[in-house]
């Protein structure tokens, strides 16, 4: 069979927010300009280099980086690439009470939806990869379709799952309390595009003072020997697959990280097969050739959360 393989290199543009949410830097006026750096510097380096490839792409932005930066989140949406949610100030889901968490995501719906003069955003990554119990319907009721926030598989698209429960051991009791298998939540109608950590070149290259395994000068050429390495194996393992890698202003905004992407596409180029595409064409491929879970909870009608800011999840019947 003719291969067919759908790669996206999106930017999560953490840029400040990173550092008010994540990376204990809040307090420091030097990580605070490598924000700066980020946000302007090397949002710019790789719209230059998207361009010089023919790429466009998905840019993850936190609504932070959106008021911040919005001359450079223009250009973003000028040269035609699809802006996804990443948080306000990239704070923790898992760290926010479920009011918290509605506010963020109504803020930060409305911020891309005004930016983009009436378009909604489509999907979402969850700031640091950690989703909230409530994240799923969260999601649901404001009509996203797609996710890319967790692992389940790292080459191809699923149904989200949710609502998960699992026993984490407490010696205090009896170990019958949590030897017990994982019991699987409700299916949902969210394009689940697949996240790993050993695609993202923030934990490898970007140095964090206050994380006690911070690297930040790893070799490039050994991050792009682990990048085609997963790429090599998935073109030879299977007919059709995903590839979604994700990168940072903050990181490959510098020339390390910018050389070392420009030789990953000069290679994955040659393959037979390869298309470069946003996260929204990866969704939309997925829909096209598999139906909802029946009975899954599914996404909000679009426009929905417009009219009233109070949804119920609609069932799939």
């Amino acid at each position: 069979m003719p291969k067919k393989v759908q790669c996206c290199i999106s930017v999560d543009i953490d840029a400040v927010a990173g550092w008010l949410g994540s990376y204990g830097g809040e307090d420091s006026t030097s990580d605070i300009s490598r924000g700066l750096f980020a946000g302007t510097i090397g949002v710019q380096r790789l719209l230059k280099m998207f361009d010089k490839y023919n790429i466009k792409t998905t840019f993850f932005i936190p609504g932070h980086s959106l008021e911040t930066f919005p001359e450079d989140c223009k250009a973003i949406a000028e040269k035609g690439h699809e802006i996804g949610l990443h948080g306000y100030s990239h704070e923790n889901p898992r760290s926010m009470t479920l009011e918290q968490q509605t506010a963020v995501m109504d803020k930060c719906y409305h911020l891309i939806k005004d930016f983009q003069n009436g378009k909604p955003p489509r999907g979402i990554v969850a700031p640091w990869w950690e989703s909230s119990q409530e994240g799923a319907e969260l999601m649901l009721k404001y009509g996203l379709e797609y996710d890319h926030s967790f692992s389940h598989h790292d080459c191809q698209c699923y149904w989200l799952r949710t609502g998960d429960k699992w026993y984490p051991i407490d010696f205090k009791k009896n170990p019958d309390d949590w030897m017990k298998p994982l019991e699987a939540g409700p299916m949902t109608g969210l394009v689940e595009i697949p996240a790993s950590w050993y695609l993202d070149d923030l934990p490898p290259m970007m140095f964090i003072k206050k994380a006690p395994n911070s690297h930040g000068w790893v070799n490039p050429r050994d991050v792009e020997e682990l990048w085609l390495d997963q790429f090599n194996y998935f073109y030879r393992e299977y007919d059709e697959f995903v590839y979604p890698v994700t990168v940072h202003p903050d990181v490959c905004g510098h020339p390390h990280g910018l050389m070392m992407l420009e030789r990953i596409i000069e290679y994955i180029s040659t393959k037979e097969g390869v298309e470069w595409v946003t996260m929204e064409q990866i969704c939309d491929t997925f829909k096209s050739k598999n139906e909802p879970p029946k009975g899954a909870m599914m996404p909000a009608k679009p426009g929905a959360i417009l009219e009233n800011r109070e949804l119920k999840l609609e069932l799939k019947q």
